[in-house]
């Protein structure tokens, strides 16, 4: 599958941008089979998986950094994962990347996102957090 993501910015602190996951490329299994994540990555830092959503059932998990302030949803019938950020902060600033994850299950009890788990990859939008 393809993934396209659309929404990156610059943002004072304290503001809010949304973000866009567009899916496409399905052959045999739907969109309804797939676990939508977003990672991120700072400069100098490692990419870390900060929010998923599994279309199977709704699930949904979000890091420790983002949990309260993001909030992500699937619209099965777009094919597309929108995430939404508020309350961002310097430290948000990174370039998220959607992936798309075949079949995994419920993502309810995760404790982290691996993104060895997920076969395709968007090329990222930057997000920029000003102070």
């Amino acid at each position: 599958v393809q993934l396209v993501e659309s929404g990156g910015g610059l943002v004072q602190a304290g503001g809010s941008l949304t973000l866009s996951c567009a899916v496409s490329g399905f052959t045999e299994y739907g969109f309804e089979h797939y676990a939508i994540g977003w990672f991120r990555q700072a400069p100098g830092k490692e990419r870390e998986g900060i929010s998923c959503v599994y279309n199977g059932d709704g699930s949904t998990f979000y890091s420790e950094a983002v949990k309260g302030r993001f909030t992500i949803s699937s619209d099965i019938a777009k094919n597309t994962v929108t995430l939404q950020m508020t309350g961002l902060k310097p430290e948000d600033t990174a370039v998220y990347t959607c992936a798309a994850d075949f079949s995994p299950g419920s993502v309810l009890g995760l404790s982290y996102m691996p993104a060895s788990w997920y076969e395709s990859w968007g090329r990222g939008t930057q997000v920029t957090v000003a102070s």
